[in-house]
């Protein structure tokens, strides 16, 4: 039996960044959150350096990067920013 993903919520700004996004970006942004609600410890660590910070994220794709803490306990991945350089 495989597990179940994680669930996604977006913060506020994350959340503002989709209202209205160039083209391609929304569709872009779904596919690296299936990927990471999948395997969320797939992509890298936001800062390698810091032991007890291995539950934040950074997913990058061309010029769009997604930052991301893992909330194991509800089994959620809250989406803190997201960013479009385009």
């Amino acid at each position: 039996m495989t597990a179940q993903p994680y669930a996604v919520r977006f913060s506020p700004p994350a959340a503002k960044v989709l209202d209205a996004p160039p083209e391609g970006v929304e569709d872009t942004v779904w596919d690296i959150l299936d990927a990471a609600a999948g395997d969320p410890w797939g992509f890298g660590q936001w800062n390698a350096d810091d032991p007890e910070g291995q539950d934040v994220r950074c997913a990058s794709v061309g010029q769009l990067s997604l930052t991301y803490w893992i909330n194991r306990r509800l089994r959620r991945l809250t989406v803190l920013n997201i960013v479009w350089l385009g």
